[in-house]
């Protein structure tokens, strides 16, 4: 069974988040072994010098890369990254799933990645052209994953 690492900075705190959050989480255990790890996501003023900001993005990430093991093929949540059709993001999945073993999703704080997370990953993914808040990118991701699931199985799943 595909075992799926999704880091995440900070927890889901809106109560709406935590049940579609626990709903996919159901539906992806048929297909995968999900385990999720959140860090603790570090204050970040609305206003912040460039060092400050680096500061909070570098204590985060690496967090974030502790979480990852050694063999991970790892996967960095990244506005400007490269964008997949779910169907893309499916084939991407079954790929790593034959080649590759487990995967390691990170997803940021509210100032993104730091780049030493950006340099550990194997791959950028863009979720959209759009910015979400790090609590509904997650939300996301789990959905695509359990959409990829389905895809993959041949099993019919909601346009």
């Amino acid at each position: 069974m595909q075992k799926v690492k999704l880091i995440s900075a900070g927890r889901l705190k809106e109560p709406f988040y935590k049940a579609a959050a626990a709903e996919y989480q159901k539906r992806l255990s048929r297909y995968m072994k999900l385990t999720e790890h959140e860090i603790k996501d570090e204050k970040a003023p609305e206003r912040l010098s460039a060092l400050e900001a680096d500061a909070v993005k570098r204590k985060e990430g690496e967090a974030l890369l502790s979480r990852i093991g050694a063999l991970d093929y790892v996967i960095a949540l990244d506005l400007g990254a490269k964008q997949l059709s779910s169907e893309g993001f499916a084939a991407l999945i079954d790929k790593l799933a034959m080649e590759r073993g487990d995967i390691a999703f990170c997803i940021g704080g509210s100032l993104g990645l730091h780049e030493n997370v950006l340099e550990r990953a194997n791959m950028r993914l863009s979720l959209s052209e759009m910015t979400f808040c790090h609590q509904l990118a997650r939300v996301v991701l789990l959905e695509q994953l359990y959409r990829a699931c389905k895809i993959n199985a041949g099993e019919v799943y909601h346009k």
